[in-house]
């Protein structure tokens, strides 16, 4: 059986209308749409069907793994409804605004106590940071390979075989696993569950991990220093040229 870790991050729905938000500049924050509920970070939606594509062709256990802090179950059950086997969910108060490697070391802490894998998907990048480098740096902690931008994922007698978009084309890599893979859009949007299936996730229990089960040390975690948020002004100025002909 091929064992599969899926990280996936809720975040502010990103397709919410630009001028339904606000940003508080005193907390440096963004305030959420009213009305307007959380999501699964797309890419990482991309992610969980790659996973998910494999169990179609194979014994595959999917194991769901997001993190944060007061995330909303019926966000993250989205990825058991849609067809992953567990899902855990690491959720403390000092997960709150932390840097990139900070959620890197939290997750591949989470990783190691889950036990033997023998891949790892990430999306690409989040939604709402668009930073991209939380999966290479799991991996770099987790001393497996990585390959990120994949559109495409196939398993060869054990070898894990990747099609990476480039900028003009792809890729194609092969390597041993466990190892770890960021997944692109192109790899297709996660497929639609069924109402039986979002009735059974409802019922399923999930784990639930915090600082103190994961043994870290929250003194430790760096915290993201943001200097200034705020909501870019666009203008523009239009000139009209006099002339006597097209030319002129």
């Amino acid at each position: 059986m091929l064992r599969i870790i899926v990280c996936v991050k809720q975040v502010i729905d990103p397709e919410a209308p630009v001028s339904s938000f606000k940003v508080d500049p005193e907390a440096n924050r963004v305030i959420p749409p009213k009305g307007t509920p959380p999501v699964l970070n797309p890419f990482d939606e991309n992610a969980l069907e790659a996973a998910l594509k494999l169990k179609d062709a194979q014994d595959v256990e999917i194991t769901a793994v997001s993190m944060g802090r007061n995330l909303a179950r019926a966000v993250v059950r989205k990825c058991l409804a849609a067809g992953a086997t567990n899902l855990v969910v690491l959720e403390d108060e000092s997960f709150d605004d932390i840097d990139n490697y900070a959620t890197a070391y939290i997750l591949a802490e989470a990783i190691k106590k889950l036990g033997e894998y023998d891949l790892i998907f990430c999306g690409r990048q989040a939604s709402d940071t668009d930073a991209g480098i939380t999966g290479s740096g799991i991996a770099e902690l987790l001393g497996i390979p990585s390959i990120t931008l994949a559109q495409k994922i196939t398993i060869d007698n054990g070898q894990l075989i990747v099609e990476r978009v480039v900028s003009d084309g792809f890729e194609v890599h092969q390597v041993a696993m466990p190892a770890l893979v960021t997944v692109s859009n192109e790899m297709g949007e996660l497929r639609s569950a069924s109402l039986p299936a979002i009735m059974a996730a409802q019922k399923k229990e999930i784990t639930v991990w915090n600082a103190g089960s994961l043994g870290i040390d929250v003194s430790k975690l760096k915290r993201t220093k943001l200097t200034r948020l705020f909501q870019p002004v666009h203008e523009g100025k239009c000139e009209f040229i006099d002339g006597q002909s097209l030319e002129e």
